[in-house]
């Protein structure tokens, strides 16, 4: 084979295969809705965070719990997150990065496009997110309050995964007929877009309403139910982990991926676009 050919061969499989670790890696940068949003690398944003505006795009409730050192909050759930974010332009003009939890986490995307549709320019989506920030630079993350992160303050893998089930066994649990359970879809509106899975068993609420999901945990808890409780992409629902463990909530599961799960268990892949 002519060394021309090797090169040209050699070449197309790293653009193949770096193509293929940001499809696994970071879906949001080759999903053909955010195509066109630029982001931010990780150790890109660290370097340049004093010449740039950070903006946490989740409820304050995550916000509250896990948040990047003198980020902003404008939740992308906000009725008037377009109207903060053109406030916010109007008293700077440095380039402003947009997070979420990070990497399957697509609200870091939706803020950017939210903001270059009413002209906001110079905008981008630090998508490896609070998790992969707060690993890396925990002197610059704030844990309930205090920083620098203590590694020991935050929730273990370990302990979260104990509490997840999968779609199927999270299903049957749910529905089984035992009526001592509370059944929360803790869903943003905008996600949830009026469709639930467990129809006349399930509540509708959200992280932006805490005070409502901190009610059913305390009913939780002095009657002995089980919650179920889902969110989106199996992310915020480990910042609602830290509220149980604060109110001695035991009797608790998450569903696995959220409703993406959920579809996944269906196999409905247009659900997942």
């Amino acid at each position: 084979m002519p060394k021309t050919s090797i090169l040209y061969w050699i070449i197309c499989m790293l653009i193949f295969g770096s193509f293929a670790q940001a499809a696994e890696d970071f879906p949001g940068r080759v999903h053909k809705k955010y195509k066109m949003v630029p982001y931010i690398e990780l150790d890109d944003l660290y370097a340049k965070r004093k010449d740039m505006v950070v903006v946490d795009a989740r409820t304050p409730f995550e916000y509250d719990t896990l948040q990047i050192k003198d980020a902003l909050n404008i939740p992308l759930s906000s009725k008037s997150f377009e109207d903060e974010v053109l406030a916010l332009r109007k008293q700077t003009d440095k380039p402003i990065a947009f997070y979420c939890n990070g990497h399957t986490c697509m609200k870091s995307y939706q803020a950017v496009k939210k903001a270059m549709a009413v002209g906001v320019k110079d905008v981008y989506a630090y998508d490896a997110g609070i998790f992969d920030w707060a690993k890396a630079h925990p002197d610059e993350a704030v844990l309930l309050g205090k920083s620098p992160v203590d590694p020991k303050d935050i929730i273990p893998k370990k302990a979260f995964h104990a509490h997840l089930l999968n779609a199927d066994k999270f299903s049957d649990l749910a529905t089984n007929g035992d009526a001592n359970k509370i059944i929360l879809d803790i869903r943003d509106a905008y996600q949830r877009a009026g469709v639930g899975f467990f129809p006349g068993l399930e509540r509708w609420t959200s992280l932006s309403k805490m005070d409502k999901v901190t009610a059913y945990m305390k009913k939780a808890k002095e009657q002995n139910k089980t919650l179920f409780i889902y969110d989106n992409v199996g992310k915020q629902v480990r910042w609602l982990q830290y509220a149980l463990e604060r109110h001695g909530v035991k009797k608790y599961y998450f569903m696995e991926k959220g409703a993406h799960g959920y579809y996944e268990m269906l196999g409905d892949a247009s659900a997942l676009q």
